[in-house]
């Protein structure tokens, strides 16, 4: 008696505890300051909200982008990812429906004369040595949802399903930004190309002008030889270059899912501009504007669900099963009807008991599993702030780096100028136009990086403000 008492307080205890079901944790308030470090613009606008089409107005790189999010294979992933999502998200709608099943069995058995069958079929009077058994029936199982076990299935794959649709946006800000730089960086690499042509003619000018001088018995060998390397130095920054830009077209062209080729640019670098001021809005609106922020919060409901389902785990099931149809020992009698029918139904209630602490700790570690989203979330939250306010900073830096570079490539300019015109008349030597060229070239090759490194921070805020995905 005491250990059938035991065994039904052991049964009755676990739907006890079921009263004590966890609630789900809320997605967190993220610690997010009033402004973005280094914001110069307050406005609560954001160039996020721009349409990549828009915000990047060259036709060459619109072309671009569009086949990369065509044709990019990580985008077709995402998209296949969405689509197997879908379909799981259908399938367990139907948890809700009872399994039914349809049996077809038949059988024929020649049992022993000293087994029970035997002796049974001997003292009825039955000469047969075998038994058959013919059956057909539609056989049904529902498991009612007492503790949202399907419930929290169904919350799981509907997040899951969302989760790969900002998945899918993620990647797509991010081909975006990456083929945007990736261009501006073939427009800094034609740039420099050309001032390196320019330089190498530049420098063959001055190289013959020292010929005829050394010819004349004005200078020595060494200047001639000095105006020869520096003109080489020049001259091996082409096929670098050429090399650097072949490298790039066919990187780009992979992004975009195709086979390496040349890119067509209708426009060179210095001609591509935005606007001085670049609103980046409030910093709240990065929770509802970022994929990857939108997908923490998302991984958060897979969570709380997933928590649902191990507890409920543990608590019992109630089942119910029926089955019914036709049955007959005789082949000839198998559809006779209403003689043949038959019907079954029956309720369970099953608990588990001796994996229950296996089940127990599913459940505590999908708790903490919870706990580490939470932490992801707001390390997700912290990571997109940060990446705000240093594209922002670059964006600021840069400017002035590049109006100082400016004027630095407009005085040496100036002075190449000037050297040559002296050097001409003889009142400079060939050094002081040997360095000035070597100047000029080397602080137009820095403004073009400078340009672009600009120019790549204003893709990389856009990407890192959310734009691109719409």
């Amino acid at each position: 008696m005491k250990n059938i008492d035991k065994y039904l307080l052991m049964m009755v205890l676990p739907v006890l505890a079921a009263c004590g079901v966890s609630k789900d944790i809320k997605t967190p308030q993220a610690a997010l300051p009033a402004n973005f470090r280094s914001a110069t613009n307050t406005d609560t606008t954001s160039i996020a909200d721009i349409p990549w089409k828009d915000f990047f107005a060259d036709a060459e790189l619109q072309k671009l982008i569009d086949s990369a999010i065509i044709k990019n294979y990580d985008m077709q992933l995402a998209i296949k990812n969405i689509e197997a999502s879908q379909l799981l998200v259908k399938q367990v709608k139907w948890n809700y429906v009872p399994e039914v099943g349809l049996n077809v069995t038949a059988s024929s058995s020649r049992p022993s004369d000293n087994s029970l069958d035997g002796l049974s079929l001997s003292e009825a009077g039955i000469t047969t040595k075998h038994i058959e058994d013919y059956s057909a029936n539609l056989s049904l199982s529902w498991e009612a949802d007492i503790w949202g076990k399907i419930h929290n299935q169904n919350r799981a794959a509907l997040a899951a399903y969302l989760q790969t649709a900002e998945a899918k946006k993620a990647i797509q800000t991010n081909i975006v930004a990456s083929v945007a730089q990736g261009y501006y960086n073939l427009l800094m690499l034609d740039a420099q190309l050309q001032t390196a042509q320019s330089n190498v003619r530049l420098n063959d000018s001055t190289l013959n002008i020292i010929k005829l001088q050394y010819n004349a018995g004005q200078v020595t060998l060494l200047a001639v030889q000095q105006a020869q390397a520096q003109q080489q130095t020049a001259a091996g920054l082409i096929p670098q270059f050429e090399q650097n830009i072949a490298l790039q077209e066919n990187a780009i062209r992979i992004l975009t899912g195709e086979l390496p080729a040349s890119i067509v640019r209708d426009r060179k670098l210095n001609e591509v501009t935005f606007a001085d001021n670049l609103p980046a809005g409030l910093p709240s609106a990065l929770v509802s504007r970022r994929p990857d922020v939108k997908s923490s919060e998302l991984a958060l409901a897979v969570a709380n669900a997933n928590v649902g389902i191990n507890q409920a785990e543990m608590y019992p099931a109630l089942r119910i099963t029926a089955q019914g149809g036709v049955n007959s020992f005789k082949a000839s009698n198998w559809f006779n009807v209403p003689a043949s029918l038959f019907g079954i139904v029956a309720g369970s209630l099953v608990t588990p008991l001796l994996d229950h602490k296996e089940l127990k700790t599913n459940f505590e570690v999908a708790k903490i599993n919870r706990e580490k989203t939470v932490i992801q979330f707001r390390q997700t939250v912290l990571n997109a702030v940060g990446e705000v306010s240093d594209a922002l900073v670059k964006i600021d830096k840069l400017k002035e780096q590049q109006n100082i570079a400016a004027q630095r490539v407009n005085t040496l300019q100036q002075a190449t100028s000037n050297a040559n015109q002296l050097f001409k008349n003889g009142l400079a030597n060939y050094l002081e136009v040997i360095t000035a060229q070597s100047n000029v070239l080397q602080s137009e090759l820095e403004l073009a990086s400078i340009k672009t490194e600009h120019l790549q921070a204003v893709a990389e805020l856009y990407r890192s403000l959310g734009g691109g995905w719409r």
